[in-house]
């Protein structure tokens, strides 16, 4: 293990991890392509293109237009996942954290390969996101337990992550209290 694998395995360290079983899908990429990615929320681009109304003087209406846009943002979201192939995707046991995540692949990677993420965050509101990752480790068990560190990640995207972590653990320890 080099210096820059021994960095990268310490940031990682630095992010609380948990089991959980997510619907999730992912495919090799091209490295030719690692220049062009980013990771994000799915359907981001689209709701990007509408400009933002200014805020009317009346109270009342400023705040119904405030739940219009936020129930027109959730159904934006849900025709997204659906027109994705999000609403298709098998549920699988993984370990993730906001510095990568941890899964048993059906095929072997090599450390360095890039891999593109598409899953779903079931927290409040499901959260479907496409993330990249570089291979750091591929154990070839019975299975091929590979750990991913994410690439190309913005830190709106990793506190979606993050969230999506400490909302899972504060389940895990009501679990374990009842």
């Amino acid at each position: 293990m080099d210096n820059q694998d021994a960095d990268r395995c310490e940031s990682q360290r630095e992010y609380s991890r948990v089991d959980a079983y997510i619907p999730i899908e992912y495919k090799l990429i091209d490295p030719g392509r690692r220049q062009y990615i980013r990771s994000r929320v799915a359907g981001e681009l689209i709701l990007s293109k509408f400009k933002s109304l200014p805020d009317p003087d009346d109270q009342v209406i400023a705040e119904w237009l405030k739940t219009i846009n936020s129930k027109l943002n959730s159904i934006i979201r849900m025709m997204t996942m659906h027109h994705e192939g999000f609403d298709q995707l098998p549920l699988k046991k993984v370990n993730i954290s906001g510095g990568g995540i941890s899964f048993s692949a059906d095929k072997p990677f090599s450390p360095g390969d890039i891999i593109e993420f598409k899953l779903i965050l079931t927290m409040q509101y499901p959260l479907s996101l496409f993330l990249y990752g570089e291979v750091v480790e591929n154990k070839h068990n019975p299975e091929h337990n590979t750990s991913v560190h994410f690439i190309a990640i913005d830190d709106f995207v990793r506190d979606e992550i993050i969230r999506f972590v400490f909302e899972r653990e504060r389940e895990i320890l009501r679990e374990k209290r009842k």
